[in-house]
């Protein structure tokens, strides 16, 4: 598939149906912002909790395409979504961000889970980016500000993941399962570093470069198998490996927000390195995670794929990470890579009776209809990042 046809594919998706999907069908009339939950069959879950991932991710994600193409509809989606971010998640009594909400609003969940910060870093920066209204980006300044005192681990680097409304450090760690306070996980280290990416482009704060590379160094070092090229997904206090499971998403999606880091941190000794590992991740993608059909994998063990569905996130991360390493390598396997992970979007992950995206099918591609369009976890990001992101890039190569 040549450049231009696909590109102009996928911005047919992002516009025609990701995009549309939400503009139309996402807000809460009734009781504000948006809706916390919503069937596959695009029904509206009555009384759903509002999880701050799921509009923390609106936020970013109308922010960033109302850069991408300046339409008045895009930047009243974004105001819509920070007025209720805003409003009702922020916890003015100790800063920070609640977890989840009622549907009416009311704090729900008031744990402040590093994940769910780094998220709001993330939006509020790209919220800054469209509107250019400071006293967005001084939030942002405060939060991280905040979670440096908070969640730092001073002593072994990285960050705690879970705390209390009032900043004491819990157990039962959200993303790990963990009761173990002290348990750290590599999907919020990998979304804190892409939120400190997204915050230096806007302020360029040597703290924050410092903690930006320190992100960097840390996935070297620790999270990356250097043996694998896998992410090793958790691990205790002092960064021993906790898992042996794989997550071929993540390992896709971080080949790319990894080399997008290093970039932004101007740092050439670290982003030669970043490079190097980078294609090595997306290697190995490209060897052990994609099936037949070239839709990707979900979770596996070192001996065999031991949840072999197909989830809506790793096929659009996988066309970003595939084309990634393909501008970094001039591959063709990797350019193909990433065509055929579109491919099997459009034909099997793209919802054309109910809009969106489905959340998975299984591995004969069968769409799992229980699973939710809208949800805590639902969200516009990753698909309409993708959307950005491969327009944009295929753009670079055409110059």
């Amino acid at each position: 598939m040549e450049n231009k046809e696909y590109a102009k594919r996928v911005y047919k998706e992002l516009t025609d149906n990701i995009l549309f999907f939400w503009l139309r069908h996402s807000k809460d009339v009734e009781n504000g912002g948006f809706l916390g939950g919503m069937n596959s069959a695009g029904e509206p879950e009555e009384n759903a909790p509002k999880g701050l991932i799921l509009n923390s991710r609106i936020l970013w994600t109308f922010a960033s395409v109302y850069l991408f193409e300046k339409k008045g509809e895009y930047l009243e989606m974004a105001d819509r979504a920070f007025q209720y971010f805003d409003k009702y998640f922020y916890d003015a009594e100790n800063g920070g961000y609640f977890w989840m909400l009622d549907y009416t609003g009311q704090p729900q969940d008031t744990d402040k889970e590093i994940y769910g910060q780094a998220f709001s870093i993330y939006a509020l920066a790209e919220y800054y980016k469209a509107t250019k209204n400071v006293k967005i980006l001084q939030k942002a300044i405060d939060l991280f500000n905040l979670i440096e005192e908070k969640c730092h681990d001073d002593a072994n680097t990285g960050y705690y993941e879970r705390f209390s409304r009032d900043w004491k450090l819990t157990g039962d760690s959200r993303l790990s399962g963990s009761r173990d306070a002290k348990t750290k996980s590599m999907n919020s280290h990998l979304h804190i570093l892409e939120a400190f990416a997204n915050f230096y482009r806007i302020w360029k704060d040597q703290k924050l470069l410092f903690r930006l590379k320190e992100q960097i160094r840390i996935f070297l070092d620790f999270i990356i198998n250097q043996e694998t090229f896998h992410f090793i997904l958790f691990f205790d206090e002092e960064w021993k490996p906790q898992s042996d499971l794989i997550s071929f998403g993540h390992d896709i999606e971080g080949s790319w927000l990894l080399y997008e880091a290093a970039e932004v941190a101007g740092d050439e000794e670290l982003l030669g390195k970043v490079k190097d590992v980078s294609v090595k991740m997306a290697t190995a993608c490209l060897n052990e995670g994609l099936d037949d059909d070239s839709g990707m994998l979900y979770e596996a063990n070192p001996e065999n794929a031991i949840d072999s569905d197909k989830h809506w996130w790793p096929q659009a991360e996988a066309a970003v990470g595939f084309l990634n390493a393909y501008q970094l390598t001039g591959d063709m396997r990797f350019y193909e890579a990433s065509v055929n992970s579109w491919l099997f979007i459009e034909d099997y992950i793209a919802d054309r009776k109910y809009g969106e995206w489905v959340w998975r099918v299984t591995k004969d591609r069968k769409s799992i209809n229980k699973s939710p369009k809208i949800s805590a976890w639902k969200a516009p990001y990753h698909n309409s990042r993708a959307c950005i992101e491969i327009i944009n890039r295929l753009k670079t190569l055409d110059k």
